[in-house]
């Protein structure tokens, strides 16, 4: 069996690191990935794509990475479900990082 995801946006906000009551860290960023094929009033249309991120590669990525930065993230994808306030289940998707690859930044040099 295999469950792989390689995709490659551009950070939609500003990674924050966050920390589980357990110690681990991790942060939730979402890509913006433009399809590749416009719609049927000839606009190319944006997927937003939950990804969460753990230890060290969440760590460098809110170090190095914020809004608007180009990146490349290998993982798998993965589903849950919970149920909501008004009973109701929902489910969720998400891809989980195994590698991130900064391709590109939209830093100045002042920023540096």
């Amino acid at each position: 069996m295999l469950n792989n995801a390689v995709i490659v946006g551009r950070i939609a906000q500003d990674p924050e690191l966050k920390e589980t009551d357990k110690g681990g860290k991790l942060t939730n960023i979402t890509l913006a990935v433009p399809r590749s094929f416009k719609n049927a009033s000839g606009e190319y249309e944006t997927d937003f794509i939950n990804c969460t991120l753990w230890r060290g590669i969440a760590e460098n990525t809110v170090e190095y990475c914020k809004k608007g930065d180009l990146v490349g993230i290998k993982g798998r994808i993965q589903t849950s479900n919970y149920e909501d306030s008004e009973g109701n289940r929902k489910y969720t998707t998400e891809v989980v990082a195994e590698k991130v690859t900064f391709l590109s930044t939209n830093r100045s040099k002042t920023d540096e």
